[in-house]
């Protein structure tokens, strides 16, 4: 059952077959072109994209298998309009990544280390307001550079807080986690027949979808492979005293006049199995946008399993 939940809800997994999708190359791309793409077209009303089998395949192709293949290879920021199969409803935020603590691990992980970032905080399937049960998720873009004109390279990271939704009135409540936990809940239920369709079309997976490595992170700005150190687990979580109360998540996370802080942990060991969690800094969002682009444009590409 976790599995099969991780691979709609998570949407970590990919086929590792050839397939023939044609996938432009990857080029380096500056975090002001970005964003300028993403704020483009905003929307003054929240729009309500839902989830259907209709979404998933056509008469033409196998519209979640090309999804698939496109997360794990696919290094492009901005592509083509595209409906979002497992998280289709956000909000789009930028600020800073900022690693403020001594730790033992390399790229953007190190202490000092601060780039740019921009994210898009969402919510799994179709439920977005405080009355129903929600996943909340946050998809990260770190940019190696706090200069927004350069062109640049990117590190890419994933965190869910449980994969069968919560009742927690807030995204601000919960702690997001790039291996979440699953429980079964009525939502999961509603939703069953919709995940095994997609599970079918997953036939040849990423390695290991219950968990998203980070090892783009601690790999960026680095210019030698040999010394990296990547912690196994990432926690993101929203800093005390900056609950809002609002029936729709998007309307909570409005950032306005006071930057949006999370903090950032890391954690590579359990102890009689709680995660050994270390502080080592936060991200700061000076600005949010719900838009076309933020939902059908902006593209998180998703690592693959390492071994």
């Amino acid at each position: 059952m976790k599995q099969l939940l991780i691979l709609i809800l998570f949407m970590i997994t990919g086929c590792s077959q050839d397939m023939n999708l044609k996938i432009k190359e990857p080029t380096n791309s500056s975090f002001n072109y970005v964003w300028g793409e993403v704020a483009s077209d905003p929307l003054t009303k929240l729009p309500y994209n839902s989830v259907s089998f209709s979404d998933l395949f056509s008469w033409k192709r196998n519209i979640i298998l090309d999804d698939a293949i496109r997360t794990l290879n696919d290094n492009r920021d901005i592509l083509e309009p595209f409906n979002k199969l497992a998280h289709p409803n956000g909000i789009c935020l930028k600020g800073s990544w900022n690693i403020t603590k001594e730790n033992p691990y390399s790229g953007y992980f190190k202490n000092s280390s601060k780039g740019l970032i921009i994210a898009r905080a969402s919510t799994a399937l179709s439920n977005t307001k405080s009355t129903d049960l929600r996943a909340f998720g946050l998809a990260g873009k770190i940019f190696a550079s706090t200069n927004p004109n350069e062109n640049t390279t990117k590190a890419n990271f994933f965190v869910i807080d449980d994969l069968g939704g919560t009742n927690a009135k807030h995204y601000t409540d919960v702690e997001m986690t790039n291996e979440p936990s699953v429980t079964t809940t009525s939502a999961i239920v509603k939703n069953l027949l919709y995940a095994i369709k997609v599970a079918k079309a997953f036939a040849t997976a990423d390695k290991n979808s219950g968990i998203r490595q980070l090892y783009e992170i601690s790999e960026l700005g680095e210019s030698s492979k040999t010394n990296i150190k990547t912690p196994k687990w990432i926690k993101i979580q929203a800093k005390k005293g900056q609950t809002v109360d609002a029936i729709d998540f998007r309307d909570e996370l409005k950032v306005n006049e006071k930057p949006l802080i999370f903090n950032i942990s890391v954690a590579d060991k359990e102890i009689n199995g709680t995660k050994d969690w270390m502080d080592i800094g936060f991200i700061s969002f000076d600005k949010s946008v719900v838009s076309n682009s933020c939902d059908h444009r902006l593209h998180f590409h998703h690592p693959k399993y390492r071994d």
